[in-house]
């Protein structure tokens, strides 16, 4: 059974995280939003405190942290800003298919450029149209003698303006389907990239997020991930260990929204006592706990399942899916126990809202995560 007491050096990098995110994210976290800057300075920083690429392993000079570990900075980075947690965590998805897929070459000349100085990558997988459907990419890649040649559009790419590394899929054949799609490191100086606007977000509007083209752009063989035909597999097992830490992020926002809401309502006072003492608002509150604790453990325990060697389909599915839920309830009734106010900009609840609505997005929607939970519980009784 799992240990639910964190080690000292957990808490250790808890606190770390805690501290970087109240002081540096959140007092700039409104204004970026409102805005949809892209803070620069504090990622930069972010880089310097050891803060990204935290699953590069030890000896390429990465920090080399288990999810778990990884799921306890995430969260407390989401509380002061999600945004901006996006942004800080990309890198992990970014190189999770070259640490999971790359050759000992392969990674030992990409990976120290991250760790040795501040540079951002992009994960490269969804297409206009496409969607959810990742087995039925559009973007091609044809072999010509020693490279491979990339033609084909994505879209919603993370960091992609300021990355200077892109993981992308693309297809040898379509009507191969996903056994036909393979992946790649192309830098951002490759000749053919053309990149999108920066798109005008509903929420998490301190990171950045385009579409980039690429037009006869030319790979090198050695920079193709795996084998041929191997890039599916190796997209689904890099959103296996990445999905987790979604749910560490919308737990993060959740328990902001109790924070304030909990705060707020032993402040206001109507019909002659604070909010608080109201049986109304103490259901409530009681709710939004429930939802979540059971969030936290919920991704705990998908975390551990993975750190242990498990493959964690199920788990993650489950943590990233109820997670991202609850922190859409959480937030709403954050929203509602702060009335009037929640509705205005001027107070820190409505921005969760926005916030946790692209939890229930990205790194494959929750009516997705849905159809891989009944499959991985219908395969267990086959």
């Amino acid at each position: 059974m799992p240990e639910f007491s964190l080690t000292p050096e957990q808490v250790g990098l808890r606190d770390m995280a805690r501290k970087f995110a109240r002081s540096e994210m959140l007092p700039k976290a409104a204004a970026c939003d409102k805005a949809g800057r892209f803070p620069e300075e504090i990622y930069r920083k972010a880089w310097e405190l050891g803060l990204m690429n935290l699953n590069i392993p030890t000896e390429l000079g990465g920090s080399g942290l288990g999810l778990v570990d990884q799921c306890l900075i995430v969260e407390e980075l989401a509380h002061a800003c999600a945004g901006m947690t996006t942004t800080i965590m990309a890198n992990c998805l970014a190189l999770e298919p070259l640490i999971l897929g790359g050759t000992d070459a392969q990674k030992t000349r990409v990976l120290p450029r991250f760790t040795g100085e501040y540079n951002l990558a992009s994960f490269c997988l969804t297409e206009p149209g496409g969607g959810s459907d990742a087995g039925a990419l559009k973007t091609r890649a044809r072999r010509e003698g020693d490279d491979y040649v990339l033609d084909g559009e994505k879209c919603f790419i993370t960091n992609a303006p300021q990355a200077s590394l892109y993981s992308v899929f693309a297809t040898l054949d379509p009507a191969e389907g996903h056994k036909a799609i393979t992946a790649f490191m192309v830098p951002r100086s490759a000749k053919g990239i053309t990149l999108g606007k920066d798109e005008d977000k509903m929420g998490q509007r301190a990171s950045s997020t385009s579409t980039i083209r690429f037009e006869g752009v030319h790979v090198p063989a050695q920079d193709r991930i795996g084998a041929e035909g191997e890039g599916f597999g190796l997209a689904m097992r890099t959103l296996d260990q990445t999905r987790t830490p979604i749910g560490a992020m919308a737990t993060g926002i959740a328990q902001a929204a109790l924070d304030y809401a909990s705060a707020y309502a032993t402040q206001r006072r109507s019909f002659g006592k604070p909010i608080a003492e109201h049986q109304a608002i103490q259901i409530k509150l009681a709710n939004m706990a429930q939802d979540v604790h059971a969030a936290r453990l919920l991704t705990w325990h998908a975390a551990w399942t993975i750190d242990q060697g498990g493959r964690g389909s199920l788990e993650s599915s489950i943590a990233k899916c109820f997670a991202s839920d609850a922190a859409m309830r959480v937030a709403d009734e954050a929203i509602q126990i702060f009335g009037g106010y929640g509705y205005m900009k001027d107070y820190p609840v409505e921005k969760l809202l926005r916030d946790a609505k692209l939890a229930q997005i990205y790194e494959g929607s929750n009516e997705i995560q849905r159809i891989v939970i009944a499959r991985e519980l219908l395969r267990a009784q086959a």
